[in-house]
């Protein structure tokens, strides 16, 4: 386990804390959020915590399942008390850019459902401008997937499909879509940029999260930052 990973965990237990009896909890998705739900695992089978879960991907609905958390859906329950989540990167204004790992559309449907969005990253992650050295990932329409990234080039940026390493052909998200993966090097105003991709018709959603996010848990070598929504 080298810093990042020590570090990813250690922000985790801090949100973590967060977690109350009764709460619907919004399970975000990959490795940072991984030590989440194991955590709430173990305080489900040690502490007796009654939650419910609604975990954004695949992989993260098998781990819970294994770490013994009862899930539920937002049809169940449309309002979700707090989600747990990773971020590529976050800006001062705790904005994020969200989808390296391909579920991006339904991690900003569970966050726009939820009283508090809790963000975990190691300090790697917080940056002055969202987009230097990252990509925003669209989740498109594959029928759109030309004539997208056609429009997406008339806003300056420079798109890419996203395409599998272990399989031949575009990588395909959880809801069956396309990602474009999408160079606009920095983005001066991440609300603007995310309106005006989310225009073009086929785009079904960015990995921009604008003023979603209430707090962010940041590990560094040794211990972890808590940053505050202002």
């Amino acid at each position: 386990m080298d810093w990042r990973e020590g570090a990813k965990k250690r922000a985790a237990l801090e949100a973590v804390k967060h977690v109350q009896e009764g709460f619907i909890i919004g399970l975000g998705s990959g490795t940072t959020v991984a030590h989440a739900v194991q955590e709430i695992g173990e305080k489900v089978r040690l502490e007796g915590l009654r939650v419910l879960g609604i975990p954004t991907s695949h992989q993260i609905l098998k781990l819970a399942v294994n770490c013994g958390i009862p899930l539920t859906t937002l049809d169940e329950h449309p309002q979700l008390d707090l989600t747990i989540d990773g971020a590529d990167q976050v800006d001062g204004k705790l904005n994020l850019i969200k989808g390296m790992g391909g579920a991006l559309m339904r991690e900003k449907i569970v966050a726009s459902a939820t009283k508090q969005l809790v963000i975990v990253v190691d300090e790697t992650k917080l940056v002055e401008k969202l987009g230097v050295n990252q990509p925003v990932p669209v989740e498109v329409l594959p029928f759109a997937s030309s004539i997208v990234m056609t429009k997406i080039r008339e806003l300056k940026g420079k798109p890419v499909l996203r395409e599998g390493k272990n399989k031949v052909g575009p990588v395909m998200t959880d809801n069956g879509n396309f990602i474009l993966d999408v160079n606009f090097e920095a983005v001066d105003d991440p609300g603007e940029l995310d309106v005006k991709l989310r225009l073009i018709p086929g785009v079904l959603e960015t990995g921009l999260f604008v003023g979603m996010t209430d707090v962010v848990y940041a590990g560094g070598r040794t211990g972890v930052q808590k940053l505050l929504r202002e």
